[in-house]
């Protein structure tokens, strides 16, 4: 099969299209005839040697897809051959068979096409663990998203305006500012020219957000608790401004606020398991419903997976970037 592998750590060439040998199922496992794939934040910074826990080279990425099950492994119930899917991967999804963990399966949601499904598990998963489950987003609650045009924010602006929150999110351009408003945030604040703190506070009579969902870490951080309300939670799925910071716990206990920092990318299978069962719950009716709908900015080939990242770094995208995998 052909897939893409990563043989160094660095920049976009170092991805290169090569043939390898076919995955097995292995118990509890079945592979999945792949369709497309997505790119991630995280897929960059596993190219780069920057991720947490490194990469083994040579090494295929990939930590989503869409495609159709080719083989069942032994100990799996409730999946059959031939059915559509979508799922979690723990790596390998750059690639035309990935095998993956019967439990981080997802049915492909009716009303969405196989290729836009690819677009849906990590962001699904991410927002699910991040908004619902550690942060306990309700209705009424006001909610910060930062990146509210990205892959991940585009789904959390949604899932927030379906569950009834308040929405409000960053972002830089106009397009971007515009394309979170009609995702249904309340307001669009632009990071280049507004302060997000001031915004928060006059928008909400000065009591704040009662959930942040912050991807640019440590540049971010003093600021968010300043914009935090009182028994508030922010939740940091990304360091794209920093790695490390200063945490003002005066201010933080003074508003009895909550850190949780989280990825999904390394999680053992059991988490992962779980979390795909509480989108599957929680999030899919919505999916099928059109409440909330993937986002999908561009789709490359397979092929043209170093460009695929090279235009993810350009920062150009709003929503999801897609890599059609079928030939």
């Amino acid at each position: 099969m052909r897939a893409v592998i990563l043989t160094h750590v660095g920049g976009p060439d170092a991805l290169s299209l090569a043939e390898v040998p076919d995955p097995r199922p292995a118990t509890g496992h079945v592979v999945i005839d792949v369709h497309a794939t997505a790119l991630n934040f995280a897929d960059l910074l596993q190219r780069r040697g920057t991720y947490g826990t490194p990469a083994e080279l040579p090494s295929i990425l990939g930590i989503e897809c869409s495609g159709t099950i080719l083989e069942i492994g032994p100990d799996v119930e409730g999946w059959a051959v031939g059915d559509e899917v979508c799922a979690l991967t723990s790596g390998g999804a750059y690639a035309e068979r990935v095998a993956v963990p019967a439990t981080q399966l997802l049915r492909r949601p009716r009303g969405i096409d196989l290729m836009t499904a690819a677009a849906l598990p990590e962001a699904a998963c991410t927002v699910w663990s991040n908004l619902i489950d550690i942060s306990g987003l309700a209705a009424g609650d006001v909610l910060l998203v930062h990146g509210g045009a990205g892959g991940i924010g585009t789904f959390a602006t949604q899932t927030g305006r379906t569950m009834g929150a308040r929405v409000f999110a960053t972002a830089g351009s106009a397009d971007k500012l515009e394309r979170c408003l009609e995702l249904g945030a309340e307001r669009a604040i632009s990071y280049r020219t507004e302060d997000f703190v001031a915004v928060m506070h006059e928008e909400t009579a000065g009591r704040g957000a009662d959930v942040i969902l912050d991807n640019m870490g440590a540049s971010y951080l003093a600021r968010n608790i300043d914009a935090l309300a009182p028994d508030g939670r922010i939740a940091m799925i990304g360091l794209q401004s920093g790695r490390e910071g200063q945490i003002p716990l005066g201010r933080m206990m003074g508003k009895r606020g909550s850190l949780f920092t989280t990825s999904l990318r390394d999680r053992p299978a059991a988490a992962k398991a779980r979390i795909v069962a509480g989108v599957n719950r929680d999030l899919w009716p919505h999916l099928e419903a059109g409440r909330i709908l993937p986002a999908v900015d561009k789709t490359f080939g397979l092929s043209q997976m170093a460009n695929a990242h090279r235009y993810m770094e350009d920062g150009r995208h709003i929503g999801k970037i897609l890599i059609s995998v079928k030939r």
